[in-house]
């Protein structure tokens, strides 16, 4: 069984118009010390949720971790350590940066204590468009980063937004071509997503427009010897992130700071728990139980911040989480779980989705076609389940 630990770092250096994260412009919350503190006593409380066991990942969100002390990140590792959740040199430790906001002294002290994998939120290297999205870097220090990152010949992963308003498909294919050419070995593409009415809602491209933007970004990707192995991820081969691949694959996760989600293997279908979102919240819970220690989310937490989940979830939850990845749900990891019966109604389900060539069987796998790629949201509707359904 792998393990991991998310780290939510909550500082940013602005609030970019588009995001529904819960993070904070870094002027208005806590100095980072005190949000860190915090962190450690969340990992003394809940440190008896999991046994102490080596971890296979690490990985610092946000926000932008990288705006903060590089020794404050180094202190979440070794508190994690000290407790037992040890890392090895093969361990992925994963930080998200901004453009600009890392240097060589930073860079040698994540390096010196274990991080190895690089996650750059650049979007793209149109200057016109970072500045619609309310991005404060340019173009020019997204490059100069990346030549940092690179002459230390890192792993790095990057981002890039599609279907914003005004975003043509060559500049689109211009942000996959210096992405590849600067030596990231993981890209991930996001279309812009943001309710009717939202500033940014204006002048997109239409549905038909962005699913041929998607098309350009995977022809351009697998040309270059990307693969697609999750619906929004592709990777060189063998830099895929381990650290996404634990939800996909029903492995358990440790959320740690603001808003994090956690998911454990303690009651018969699994556990999920969250935090508070709001940092004024967030801090009286974790100070009000400071010094106290608990094995479970249920003798600590308020019956809002966690669910044992129910057959129908748990088997809702594999089935999203399975067909997201390229190589789709596994019947035999489907039946080792899940009794008879159940393993009979999602078959049944697969077959009419196979009907409409949506999905597709192979080697014991069903995964997405072409066309399930494009409606995925169908296909995961018609694997939603109630409790009355299985």
């Amino acid at each position: 069984m792998a393990f991991g630990v998310y780290v939510h770092i909550p500082y940013c250096i602005q609030r970019c118009t588009y995001c529904d994260f819960a993070t904070y412009e870094q002027s208005k919350i806590l100095p980072p010390d005190q949000y860190v503190d915090l962190v450690l006593k969340e990992i003394r409380q809940k440190r008896g949720y999991y046994a102490p066991q080596s971890l296979d990942t690490i990985y610092f969100g946000g926000g932008t971790p990288s705006l903060i002390p590089a020794h404050l990140i180094v202190a979440i590792i070794k508190e994690l350590g000290s407790y037992g959740y040890t890392t090895r040199p093969d361990t992925e430790i994963t930080i998200e940066i901004n453009p600009a906001t890392i240097s060589e002294e930073k860079l040698k002290i994540y390096l010196d204590n274990g991080v190895n994998r690089f996650s750059v939120g650049a979007q793209t290297f149109d200057d016109r468009l970072l500045k619609m999205v309310h991005r404060e870097h340019s173009a020019k220090q997204t490059l100069e980063t990346l030549d940092l990152l690179r002459a230390h010949n890192l792993n790095f992963s990057f981002d890039i937004l599609f279907a914003l308003p005004s975003q043509t498909v060559e500049g689109l294919r211009n942000d996959v071509r210096i992405a590849i050419e600067q030596g990231a070995k993981h890209i991930s593409p996001y279309c812009l997503t943001v309710p009717d009415g939202h500033p940014l809602s204006k002048g997109r491209p239409v549905d038909d427009e962005q699913v041929e933007m998607f098309d350009i970004l995977a022809n351009e990707l697998t040309a270059k010897g990307f693969q697609q192995y999750e619906i929004s991820n592709f990777a060189l081969p063998g830099y895929e992130s381990k650290h996404n691949l634990l939800y996909w694959i029903d492995e358990p996760y440790w959320g740690l700071g603001l808003s994090a989600h956690s998911y454990s293997k303690e009651s018969p279908w699994g556990t999920r728990y969250w935090n508070l979102n709001s940092i004024g919240e967030y801090q009286k819970q974790i100070l009000c139980l400071d010094g106290q220690e608990f094995s479970s989310p249920a003798q600590q937490l308020p019956a809002a911040q966690f669910e044992q989940l129910e057959m129908h979830q748990a088997l809702t939850d594999f089935c999203h989480t399975s067909m997201r990845l390229m190589r789709g749900l596994n019947v035999q990891t489907l039946a080792q779980k899940f009794p008879d019966g159940v393993q009979n109604k999602v078959r049944g389900i697969l077959q009419g989705l196979e009907n409409k060539s949506w999905v597709t069987y192979d080697n014991g796998h069903w995964s997405l076609t072409r066309d399930g790629l494009v409606l995925s949201n169908k296909v995961f509707q018609e694997l939603t389940f109630l409790a009355d359904d299985i």
